[in-house]
């Protein structure tokens, strides 16, 4: 029983999901944008990306379902807008995770969620945040 109970705790590390957040600067004007996210386990070093390039942060979520990532944006030059939200929330222990792909535009912050528990029959680009001045 014993071996039993080691071999499902192994297969259920093996079979975990994971989560995965994309953010890209569609920002006008050459305008670089400023990223700093963070979880309970992870603290990730701030990054600026210039327009046209993307963040990507690979990680496992934990057995529980309660991973979340937050993030704050912020505009180049002067990065006095900014934004901080919730990048990834896993819903479930059984959330398969998912991609989160969020896009910095000029007139906000947009979300598309490929698979998992949150998509919405055809994951679409949406607007999801406005920027704060």
């Amino acid at each position: 029983m014993k071996n039993l109970s080691i071999f499902l705790c192994v297969v259920c590390m093996i079979s975990h999901v994971y989560g995965d957040i994309r953010i890209a600067n569609e920002l006008k004007f050459q305008k670089k944008l400023w990223i700093s996210c963070f979880s309970g386990d992870d603290q990730m070093e701030p990054v600026i990306k210039k327009p046209g390039e993307r963040h990507r942060i690979n990680f496992n979520t934990n057995i529980w379902g309660t991973t979340r990532f937050m993030c704050t944006l912020r505009q180049g030059p002067n990065y006095r807008h900014t934004q901080s939200f919730t990048a990834f929330k896993q819903v479930s222990p059984s959330d398969n995770g998912a991609l989160w792909d969020w896009r910095a535009r000029e007139n906000g912050i947009y979300l598309k969620v490929w698979a998992g528990e949150h998509e919405q029959g055809g994951a679409y680009m949406h607007k999801v945040h406005d920027w704060i001045y």
